[in-house]
């Protein structure tokens, strides 16, 4: 019988991670401008560690599932990187109350929210207030639709 080989394992393990980072990542629809920029180039990591929507610098950029990615520091690019999906916008950064209805709807970055240490958008104020309203029923429902709308 072959020895335990930590190597390998370890070897085997990233590998295996980074498969499933790029498929995940790669199945992941994003709300982008027309130029491949999410979130209308705010810095996503900004939400939670500055507590409010803050442009990013397009010097300081990555590319996560197909979509470019831009952040007001190195700091936030890393954190990022070391967690996408925490960081990214629910709903790949589309309206969940549109979601929640059924549909596709771009966000107004300004219209946030951040429920259950998870970023919500909005399309705009008035979408946030009525996600607000009935966070549990909306969430719900936009997480039922998101399996079908996040092919389209």
């Amino acid at each position: 019988m072959p020895a335990f080989d930590l190597r390998s394992a370890v070897v085997l393990a990233v590998a295996t991670f980074l498969t499933c980072a790029s498929v995940a990542a790669d199945s992941v629809k994003i709300n982008v401008d027309e130029n491949n920029v999410a979130i209308g180039g705010y810095d996503t990591v900004a939400y939670f560690t500055l507590a409010k929507p803050t442009k990013g610098d397009p010097r300081i950029e990555v590319k996560w599932a197909d979509a470019r990615w831009q952040f007001v520091s190195a700091e936030h690019r890393d954190m990022f990187l070391r967690d996408p999906d925490r960081y990214a916008p629910r709903f790949g950064g589309f309206c969940a109350l549109g979601i929640s209805r059924g549909y596709l709807s771009i966000v107004d970055p300004e219209a946030w929210q951040i429920v259950g240490d998870r970023l919500f958008l909005a399309y705009d104020k008035k979408s946030k207030d009525l996600i607000q309203e009935n966070v549990p029923v909306v969430i719900d429902r936009a997480t039922t639709n998101w399996q079908t709308l996040r092919r389209h």
